[in-house]
């Protein structure tokens, strides 16, 4: 697969995860200076690891959640909170897995994706 074909089966993956929304806004965003880091993003983390047949979109969803979790990145970990939710999640599972994070992680990291994905889900309309 060429880089051409690669970026376009990445744009497309981006889009069914991330939604339409979300992806026009970051495209819309695209300037010189981040033209080379969004190619980047959309063929190999879409176009390469989310397109792998090895897992499925909601256990990639499981790790993306715990790895931002643990990486205290917020901005990211509510945008692929709403992605688990896109790739079938549950508000119950989403709960499992940063409860079950906590235990590695630390209770001050879980404790602000908890906050997080409460928000998120309240924005989804599926708070509980």
């Amino acid at each position: 697969m060429d880089d051409r074909e690669r970026a376009a089966r990445g744009m497309t993956v981006r889009r069914e995860v991330l939604g339409d929304a979300h992806v026009d806004r970051a495209v819309a965003g695209t300037t010189r200076f981040t033209a080379d880091f969004q190619d980047f993003i959309t063929r190999y983390a879409w176009g390469e690891i989310w397109s792998r047949p090895g897992l499925t979109r909601a256990e990639r969803s499981m790790i993306t959640i715990t790895t931002l979790m643990v990486l205290r990145q917020d901005e990211e970990l509510a945008m692929h909170l709403r992605a688990a939710l896109r790739n079938g999640l549950t508000p119950e599972q989403i709960r499992e897995v940063l409860l079950h994070a906590a235990v590695y992680a630390g209770v001050p990291a879980a404790n602000r994706a908890f906050a997080i994905a409460a928000r998120v889900l309240a924005e989804a309309g599926q708070a509980g």
